[in-house]
């Protein structure tokens, strides 16, 4: 799958190497906040490395130093390093709580590539501490190499966080073995207002007991603290093994910020002093855009600057990613933009989910694409009917069948423009619902016909509740060929399996194989969809 020719480096090789090299990662202090400053020795990049946003020739790679360092990345085509190429990057420090990312370029395409990170004294660049060691594939340039990807969200949600009695977070061992070409993250990478405390008792009796930390003993309300929950999850080994191996595409959603927040929302909630959701999304989009590395959200590629103005509103989560000719990925950003949530049943509706921009940018660049697969990774589900208390809607459906209303005006532009522009190969992906589905739309069981049949594959939560199925909504035409959800509310992950989907592109035929995997890799359903078409 996806080999890269230089250096014998097969699926089996790169988990070998990972597994070795995770054993050198120690254990991040617990504290976290602040680097001790005043304490000797030399820089070191306890929370592991990841690499994100990778194309055929180019990625992003990120670390974490425990005080001010210089960041340096060399980069080859095997572990030994030899004819090594380095990267200087940028100068960590508090303004960045100590993250870093140093853009790659100019790489070969369908490789595989060894890397590690140095961190130097910026007063003495012979001090460095020891190298962190990470590997990746790049992207392939022809058609004939195979692509797998893996997806799924939500990491410890609902109270249920790092337990070291069952492992930690051993889902992402699991995907690990996988060795796919990288992990999409659908959102819910952190949840800010659910603090995690030391114990939880479950249904039968049992203790869950947590990894805690001072920042996330409270929900999230100040940088610091959102700095906090991002850097929470980077305590779970598994987590980090799996960085050091598998690249990134991560987007965002709710819980980043608050359950279901929305642009100019004011929080009915006692636990929180700041109630204003948009000062609250902008902390934390700037503790996003220095956890997470992502394209849009940095002004260069070459690492030289950290000021990306994510504090102040600025940067996009919204993007796509090209990953050869085979497959692009085209990441929706399904908060930042939106309306109120409301009953949503509006004859008019031009902000919709999306905004009208982003609308825009995601018709363009949909009729631009010459990939064979155009991947929609959606951080909310289409047709499954979300609510927000009583009255109102979270997503895109309210549970009325008949004609489009609210935002769902937005989505049938969205789907007409797929059909008559023949975009070819759409596929939508997402995660939100903390259960894993299957939904197939077609025009003719659909209220709103004007668009080409598609597939929605739902799967999550890494580490989070479980919870009951939700509705269909029948605007447009959904049918569901698979569902496996618990049948109640918040069933721990001692009680549930977890979730993530794996979608495999055959670099001979092009068909795509779409399988919804349980904790443990066990396949519940799959589907083999055929390139070249409208509609599925």
């Amino acid at each position: 799958m996806a080999q890269g020719s230089g250096g014998g480096w097969g699926r089996r090789a790169v988990l070998r190497g990972a597994a070795a090299g995770s054993a050198a990662l120690a254990l991040p202090a617990l504290t976290g906040a602040a680097p001790a400053l005043a304490r000797g020795g030399r820089p070191s990049a306890d929370w592991g490395v990841q690499v994100g946003d990778v194309t055929t020739s180019s990625g992003l790679v990120w670390v974490r130093s425990d005080r001010p360092a210089r960041m340096v990345v060399q980069t080859a085509a095997t572990e030994s390093f030899r004819n090594a190429r380095t990267w200087r990057g940028p100068v960590l420090g508090a303004g960045t709580d100590f993250t870093g990312v140093t853009g790659l370029h100019g790489l070969p395409p369908g490789e595989q590539i060894h890397y590690r990170v140095l961190l130097a004294d910026p007063d003495d660049p012979r001090r460095t501490g020891e190298p962190v060691t990470g590997t990746f594939r790049t992207a392939p340039e022809g058609r004939r190499s195979d692509v797998r990807f893996l997806w799924s969200g939500d990491l410890a949600g609902q109270g249920w966080g790092i337990n070291p009695d069952r492992g930690g977070y051993r889902i992402y061992e699991d995907m690990r073995r996988r060795n796919p070409d990288f992990f999409l993250c659908s959102g819910d990478n952190i949840y800010a207002d659910n603090p995690i405390t030391e114990r939880v008792t479950l249904p039968d009796g049992r203790i869950w007991r947590n990894i805690t930390t001072e920042e996330k003993s409270k929900v999230a309300e100040t940088l610091q603290e959102f700095r906090g929950a991002f850097r929470y999850n980077l305590l779970d080994e598994n987590l980090r093994r799996f960085n050091a191996q598998v690249p990134t595409i991560t987007q965002w959603d709710d819980h980043e910020v608050h359950n279901n927040w929305y642009p100019g929302q004011l929080l009915d909630d006692d636990r929180y002093t700041e109630k204003r959701t948009d000062v609250l999304s902008a902390r934390s989009l700037r503790a996003f855009a220095e956890y997470f590395p992502i394209r849009t959200l940095r002004p260069d590629e070459g690492g030289t600057s950290r000021s990306n103005g994510a504090g102040s509103g600025g940067g996009r989560v919204y993007r796509v990613v090209h990953h050869g000719p085979l497959l692009d990925v085209f990441v929706l950003d399904m908060r930042r933009y939106r309306n109120a949530n409301s009953a949503d049943r509006q004859t008019d509706d031009p902000q919709g989910i999306l905004g009208a921009e982003q609308l825009r940018w995601l018709k363009r660049e949909l009729s631009r694409s010459r990939a064979v697969w155009k991947v929609i990774a959606s951080d909310m589900p289409l047709g499954l009917v979300v609510p927000d208390g009583k009255t109102n809607f979270e997503a895109v459906a309210q549970g009325d069948p008949g004609a489009p209303l609210g935002r769902e005006l937005q989505l049938a532009e969205l789907l007409r423009h797929i059909k008559h522009a023949r975009v070819t190969g759409t596929v939508w992906i997402t995660t939100d619902v903390h259960y894993t589905s299957a939904q197939h739309y077609a025009p003719e069981r659909a209220a709103f016909q004007d668009f080409a049949p598609f597939w929605e594959f739902v799967s999550g939560p890494l580490n989070a509740g479980g919870f009951q199925a939700v509705k269909l909504d029948g605007t447009f035409g959904p049918e569901q060929a698979f569902i496996k959800a618990p049948d109640r509310a918040n069933v721990s992950p001692a009680e549930s399996p977890q979730y993530f989907g794996e979608i495999d592109i055959d670099g001979g035929s092009g068909e795509l194989t779409v399988r919804l995997r349980q904790e443990g890799g066990d396949v519940l359903f799959s589907k083999v969809l055929q390139p070249g078409q409208v509609g599925q």
